[in-house]
Order: C-alpha cells, then sequence, then structure tokens
C-alpha cells in the first residue's frame, strides 16, 4: 500500500468473497506503471492517499459466485481489464468506454490488485492460458500504446515518430510495427533505444547524443514523421511532436504533462493536423496485444526490468524512483 509520498508499507486487509457474476482472483503478477510511481511520489491528482496500486494484473481464478459463465473455472489464468465504464455519459454513448468520464481504475481511484486476492466481475476478466503467467501482466500496458496506434490511424505506409521508450511508448512501437508501419524511437540511452530496435523499430534516436530534430528530418526527407505518438509527458516533448510532424500529419498525445504547455499554435492550421489524446486501451486492443505477444517468436522477459517476490513489495517502488532511467518495468510476482 501507499501510504503517504514516498512511504510504502505492507498491510492485512479484509479478505474478499465473490458475489453474484463477481470472481476471486489469486493475483500472481503485478506490474507497475507510472502512474503508480507518479502516486508513489505525490504526482498523481487523480490518487487520494492510501492507496493500494496496481492495474496491471495477471491471475489465476480462485472461486466464481453465482451467474458466472461455465468457462470461469478455478484454475484458469486470467488478465484483468482494470477501468470501468458508466455506460451512460458521452463517451461510452460513443462507445469509447475506454474514455468513460467516471471510470475508476483499479490502483487510481480505486485499490488495485497489489494483494493477494481481488473479487472482480467476471467481465473484466480475459481468459488466457496460452501466455506465461509473468506476461499476463504485460498485456494491459502494452494495450495502451497499442490503443495510441490505433488512434492514430496507422498504417503500412507511414513513417510514425514514438517519443519516449518506456513500457507505453514501447507498446506504441510494437503496436505501430504490428500494422506495417516503419518506426522511429526516441529515447535518451542505449538501454531503451537498443529495446526499441528489438521490437522492430527502424531506425533509434538517442536524445542525449544526437540532435533528434535534424535526424528526423534526415530520416524523412525533410517531411516530418505522418505520425507522432508522445508517450512522455514533457513540454518539451508534447512541442516537439507538433515541430516535427509532417502536414497534414497525426499527433497522439498519450503522456500527461505535468506543467503547462506553451505552443505556437499556427502549427495546428498551417500543416492542418490531427491532435489526438489517447487514454486507457479498449478489449480490442487488449485482444490485439493476446495476439501479439502469442506470435512474438520470443519471450517478451526483456520488457521486464526487475521483479520482486510479493513478500518484498513494498521495495519496488523506491527502486524505481532511484533507478527510473534505465528501467521500463517492475513487477511483483506471487
Amino acid at each position: 500500500m501507499i501510504e503517504g509520498v514516498d512511504v510504502c508499507a505492507i498491510h492485512e486487509v479484509a479478505e474478499p468473497t465473490p458475489g453474484p457474476g463477481e470472481v476471486l482472483l489469486a493475483i500472481r503478477h503485478v506490474a507497475l506503471c507510472g502512474s503508480d510511481l507518479s502516486t508513489f511520489k505525490g504526482l498523481n491528482p487523480l490518487v487520494s492517499l492510501p492507496r493500494i496500486p496496481g492495474h496491471e494484473i495477471g491471475g489465476e481464478i480462485a472461486a466464481v459466485g453465482e451467474g458466472v459463465p461455465a468457462d470461469y473455472t478455478v484454475g484458469r489464468r486470467a488478465i484483468v481489464i482494470p477501468y470501468t465504464a458508466c455506460g451512460t455519459c458521452p463517451s461510452c454513448r460513443k462507445g469509447r468506454v475506454n474514455a468513460c468520464r467516471s471510470n475508476r481504475t483499479l490502483g487510481v481511484q480505486q485499490n488495485g490488485g497489489l494483494a493477494e486476492r481481488i473479487v472482480l466481475p467476471y467481465g473484466k476478466l480475459i481468459l488466457n492460458d496460452t501466455l506465461a503467467p509473468r506476461h499476463l501482466a504485460l498485456v494491459e500496458p502494452l494495450s495502451v500504446g497499442f490503443h495510441a496506434a490505433a488512434r492514430g490511424r496507422v498504417e503500412a505506409a507511414d513513417t510514425v515518430l514514438v517519443l519516449g521508450c518506456g513500457m507505453i511508448g514501447m507498446g506504441a512501437i510494437a503496436g505501430s510495427v504490428h500494422r506495417g508501419a516503419t518506426v522511429i524511437a526516441v529515447d535518451i540511452g542505449e538501454a531503451k533505444t537498443g529495446l526499441a530496435r528489438r521490437y522492430g523499430a527502424a531506425h533509434v534516436i538517442d536524445a542525449g547524443k544526437e540532435d533528434v530534430a535534424a535526424r528526423v528530418m534526415e530520416l524523412t526527407n525533410g517531411d516530418g514523421a505522418d505520425v507522432v505518438i508522445e508517450a512522455v509527458g514533457l513540454p518539451a516533448t508534447f512541442t516537439q511532436a507538433i515541430d516535427l510532424v509532417s502536414f497534414a500529419g497525426r499527433v497522439v498525445y498519450i503522456g500527461y504533462a505535468k506543467e503547462p504547455v506553451s505552443y505556437k499554435t499556427q502549427f495546428f492550421n498551417l500543416k492542418e493536423l490531427d491532435i489526438m489524446g489517447s487514454r486507457n486501451a479498449t478489449s480490442e486492443d487488449f485482444q490485439a496485444v493476446i495476439r501479439y505477444l502469442e506470435t512474438l517468436g520470443h519471450a517478451p522477459d526483456d520488457l521486464i526490468s526487475k521483479v520482486f517476490p510479493f513478500e518484498e513489495a513494498d521495495k519496488a517502488l523506491p527502486y524505481w524512483a532511484k533507478e527510473r532511467d534505465t528501467t521500463v518495468k517492475v513487477m511483483i510476482e506471487r
């Protein structure tokens, strides 16, 4: 549990019991997200403390309530869709339930999955006995990047620039490559740029060593990228996305800038840009990532930087806060 700013501790909580339409899930793996790290650092305005974090979850069915379909049997493995949808707000009425106005994500607006067991509606579980148990917890974060590629309408003819090669950026890279696009990936250091190349980026730019703008223009014959996906969340990369996208291009923002962003807005009009936000992921994105991982050809263990046993879960966020520059994904395993 995150008790306060920079403070984590392990607590005992009441044993959950599934009701009608619910499943008791024994948690096996929880991957930590940048939003969890922001909560730990006191920088997440959506969270009140104390809070049990964790929305990137893989587990095993331990019990079921009445009215749960017969295929949700004890022992089956499952991926958690950690969002809620009210069904009545403008986003839900338009079928974009991932952007529900009243969404309450596990570990953010409500307690999350970093516990031994959790009760969920069966409709929030995707059964999967094909992926390795550890990899079930990678599906949600990769889905967020896949959703950004879908928002950007990425197709095979596109050159896609991805700013940021953390886990969400890696999802955007993989999702864009999966759609056939040529990807340019930008981050600082060989650890993350090397990983981007292993997951299909045709070109990588180390922003600590190279002039990003000059290199992008060189790689695109001076046109800029057809699609820019921002997965950093800094004012500098928010404006850089506008600078480096082509005329009539598309910009997709996944990152949250913690400070106000100042733009030269004439480029919105002069380039006639499509500028889009991207939030969470849909069930279709989850299924696309599952298919991607099932056919990847190698185990995606290189996306996991550090694994902590459940008994040491309180050490995971302090570790990540210290090692953030070289960390892609921190995971807790039980």
